[in-house]
């Protein structure tokens, strides 16, 4: 790994021309070239010239056959064009300097050395020349390569500068460290230990994008353990923390939730790379420090920490800036199921249990029972054999269920709008009490989800509540 190959694209001569015929020494910097060396796949090139980046690249959009359309960041001195499904980005060489409460740097032009010393790690301070008399000569300034071959993270200037002047690249070393299954060199750890407080100025926007790079990692645990020991998960999600210790009373004691959570996110992310689904099993157990609670006969238990943990769920999307939507309701939902299936498994299965199950889950429930197998987890290889078998078999029952009463998502026949016709009533209470009754009638399967017997269960419920029929609704 001595050298980078740039790839055969015609993307990388017409910038070495355009810069030729401007004057600028150019250089593509940074991840790109980081990948390369990793026999990554990127099509994101970021180029520093030394002078006008934005010049530079309006002048390679000239020389392109389609002139794509410039983007100019003035503010930031960058400008972006896109070729094909390449996305360059310009900017030119600068020095950067920072204030000790803000991460918005002072920036002024600079040399390639200046521009290559500002990069937060040495494997993202690696460069390759576009110019006539060294075209694609690596630039290697700070051991980038070397560092790659030993998998090790590590800045290029004084750790303890590098994060306090932008703290998030605390964040981005753990990321990186987790992506790539990299080490955090000893120093630069130290470092982040040290300067973790520093995060507080960072926005949590920022954070949380970091946060979920880490969280769609092949081992995401690997990055959680590394937040954790640092001193910066505390800080950032306080809750997750929390779950981290194991109290023991008269011998006994429970297992440690936060490891436990750490596994069950590693299980899920190796069968779906479904970033909601991983944060499902970040939470699943979120509130079993609130419901902790140790009895002299029945041991620890953590009674209600699925109800409890749903309904944590949207305040911690909103802390953690997270989206407010559908995501969030497809965890909560995940939250509060995830016992479900295990009670299945543990009692008789019976029809109406499986009805419950689907009816509440609907279209989450290949979702559920993922986020179900992913929990079992025990030392015991026979255990989690056997409740994996027993899995298989609340599956096959889940299917049998859905194929004959098609649950999924299911809406009885009756609605709303029938009810308050039928009684001439208007949106209240008891037509909600109806159709609970009907929707429960449905489920227990003592009626069909079909027009006229469930009709007829609504009139004799309606009798019962001293309701008289009115109309004759069209089904």
């Amino acid at each position: 790994m001595d050298t980078i190959k740039l790839p055969e694209h015609p993307i990388f001569d017409t910038v070495a021309a355009a810069a030729e015929e401007v004057g600028v020494d150019a250089y593509v910097i940074g991840g790109f070239v980081r990948d390369l060396a990793l026999k990554r796949s990127s099509k994101d090139i970021d180029v520093v010239c030394v002078g006008d980046g934005i010049e530079l690249a309006e002048r390679v959009s000239k020389r392109l056959p389609h002139k794509p359309k410039v983007s100019v960041f003035k503010n930031f001195g960058t400008a972006m064009l896109r070729s094909g499904d390449w996305e360059v980005e310009f900017v030119g060489a600068r020095k950067e300097s920072y204030r000790e409460h803000s991460r918005k740097p002072e920036v002024e032009t600079g040399t390639l050395e200046d521009d290559l010393k500002r990069r937060d790690f040495t494997i993202n301070a690696l460069g390759i020349s576009l110019n006539k008399d060294s075209y694609g000569q690596l630039i290697d300034r700070f051991d980038g390569l070397k560092d790659m071959k030993r998998k090790i993270i590590r800045t290029p200037l004084e750790p303890g500068i590098t994060f306090s002047d932008d703290p998030l690249r605390m964040m981005r070393a753990i990321r990186f460290a987790s992506q790539l299954n990299f080490d955090i060199a000893p120093e630069t750890f130290d470092a982040i230990i040290d300067n973790k407080d520093r995060i507080k100025i960072v926005s949590q926007e920022r954070i949380t994008d970091e946060l979920n790079k880490i969280v769609l990692s092949p081992k995401p645990s690997y990055g959680f353990k590394l937040l954790f020991a640092s001193g910066l998960l505390q800080l950032i999600f306080p809750k997750m923390a929390e779950l981290q210790g194991v109290e023991t009373i008269k011998g006994n004691s429970h297992k440690d939730n936060f490891y436990h959570t750490l596994q069950v996110l590693d299980n899920v992310a190796e069968v779906s790379d479904d970033l909601w689904l991983r944060w499902s099993a970040i939470l699943h157990d979120i509130a079993k420090p609130d419901t902790k609670r140790y009895h002299e006969k029945a041991g620890w238990t953590f009674h209600g920490h699925e109800e409890r943990g749903a309904r944590m769920v949207p305040k911690l999307f909103k802390d953690l800036k997270l989206p407010l939507n559908e995501h969030m309701k497809f965890v909560q939902k995940l939250v509060r199921l995830h016992l479900r299936p295990i009670a299945l498994v543990k009692d008789t299965v019976t029809d109406s249990a499986i009805r419950r199950l689907l009816f509440e889950a609907g279209d989450d429930i290949d979702a559920l029972m993922k986020l179900c197998r992913a929990d079992i987890t025990s030392k015991n290889d026979n255990k989690v054999k056997r409740y994996l078998q027993n899995f298989d078999k609340v599956e096959k029952r889940l299917v049998e269920v859905e194929e004959s009463d098609k649950l999924r998502n299911f809406q009885p026949v009756i609605t709303g709008e029938v009810i308050m016709e039928t009684f001439d009533l208007k949106p209240s209470k008891t037509v909600g009490e109806l159709k609970e009754a009907l929707t429960e009638a449905i489920l227990e399967g003592t009626v069909k989800n079909e027009f006229g017997e469930a009709f007829a269960f609504l009139l004799s419920k309606g009798e019962e509540m001293g309701l008289r029929q009115v109309n004759s609704p069209n089904n």
